[in-house]
C-alpha cells in the first residue's frame, strides 16, 4: 500500500512544480531557434541515453521482454502524444494557456484510476469537483478571449495533452509498471517520445541538427535535457512509486500557477480575464479532486 505525503516528498514536490512551470517557457522562449517538436524530440532522446547509462551502472535492465515491455511502450506513445500536443499547441497559444490545459492531467488521470484501480474510487465531493473543473474548462474556451498569441486551438491542442497525460498515469499504475524501477519506466517514456517525435520531425521538413544556437538556446536545451526529462521525471516516478496518486497530484496544482507566472515575467504574456477566471476553477476543481477524505487519511 502506498503511502500519504509526508514533508520530504511535499518538498520535492514543491521543487518538481517549479521546473514544470518553467519548462513551457523555456521552449516557448528559444522557438524562434529550435522548432518545439525538436526541443522537445531531441531532450527526450538524450535524456533516454544518460538515463540508459545510470541504470547499466546501477545494474538495472531498461529493456527486456518481460510483463513491463507493452505497458512501457503504450505509456511512452501517450507521453510521446501529451509533447507532441505541447509542441504543436505552443504554436497557437501562450505558454501561461498551455501549462493549466497540460495540467487537467490529474483530472483524467482520477477519472481512470477511479475504474480501474482498487482504492483510487471518488467520492461524492470528488466528482463535485471534477463538474467544477469542467466547467473551468468550458469557461477559458467560451467565455474567455485570446490574448495576444493565443488561440482556442492550440488550448484545445493542450487539453489533449493533458488527457495523454492523465491516461499515462493510469496505465503506469495499473500495469507492471507500477513495481518496476522508476528508471525504466522513465526510460520507456523518453525513448519513445524521442524517437516518434524526431521521426515526425524528417516528412515535416525539420532539420535535426543543433547549429547556430546561442547560449540563451542552448542554456534551455541544457536545462530541459537534464532537469526537465531527467532529473525532475526521474523524481516523479519515484514518488508515484511510493505514494498514493490522488494527494500527489494537489501539489501538482502548483506547477500551472508558477508556469503562468513566468509566462508572465520571463515572456511577457497577458493572460485575458475570462482565462484567469477559467483557469481558477479549473484548479479549484483539481483540488477537490485531488485532496484525499479525512476518513480515507486516517485509515492509513
Amino acid at each position: 500500500m502506498r503511502k500519504e505525503l509526508d514533508l520530504p516528498a511535499v518538498l520535492v514536490m514543491l521543487v518538481l512544480c517549479l521546473v514544470w512551470g518553467l519548462q513551457q517557457t523555456a521552449i516557448k522562449a528559444i522557438a524562434e531557434q529550435v522548432d518545439p517538436l525538436l526541443q522537445i524530440g531531441w531532450r527526450s532522446l538524450l535524456a533516454a541515453g544518460l538515463l540508459y547509462g545510470l541504470a547499466r551502472w546501477r545494474g538495472i535492465r531498461c529493456l527486456g521482454r518481460d510483463q513491463t515491455l507493452i505497458p512501457g511502450l503504450l505509456a511512452g506513445s501517450l507521453f510521446a502524444l501529451e509533447f507532441l500536443c505541447m509542441a504543436v499547441g505552443l504554436k497557437y497559444t501562450s505558454a501561461a494557456h498551455m501549462v493549466v490545459f497540460i495540467y487537467t492531467a490529474p483530472l483524467f488521470a482520477a477519472c481512470g484510476l477511479h475504474w480501474l484501480v482498487p482504492g483510487e474510487r471518488l467520492s461524492g465531493r470528488q466528482w463535485l469537483g471534477i463538474v467544477l473543473a469542467a466547467s473551468g474548462v468550458a469557461c477559458a474556451f467560451l467565455i474567455g478571449k485570446p490574448s495576444g498569441g493565443t488561440s482556442w486551438q492550440g488550448d484545445l491542442i493542450g487539453l489533449i495533452g493533458g488527457a495523454a497525460w492523465g491516461a499515462t498515469t493510469v496505465v503506469i499504475r495499473r500495469s507492471a509498471l507500477a513495481e518496476a524501477p522508476p528508471l525504466r519506466t522513465l526510460f520507456y517514456q523518453l525513448g519513445v517520445t524521442g524517437v516518434v517525435l524526431l521521426a515526425l520531425a524528417l516528412p515535416l521538413g525539420k532539420r535535426l541538427d543543433l547549429a547556430g544556437l546561442d547560449s540563451l538556446a542552448w542554456s534551455s536545451l541544457a536545462f530541459q535535457v537534464f532537469i526537465v526529462a531527467g532529473i525532475s521525471l526521474l523524481g516523479w516516478f519515484v514518488l508515484l512509486s511510493r505514494y498514493r496518486a490522488a494527494p500527489l497530484g494537489v501539489l501538482t496544482l502548483l506547477t500551472p500557477l508558477f508556469g503562468v507566472l513566468m509566462g508572465v515575467w520571463l515572456l511577457g504574456e497577458t493572460p485575458g480575464p475570462g482565462f484567469l477566471a477559467g483557469a481558477a476553477l479549473v484548479l479549484s476543481g483539481l483540488l477537490i479532486v485531488s485532496y484525499p477524505s479525512r476518513s480515507r487519511a486516517a485509515s492509513r
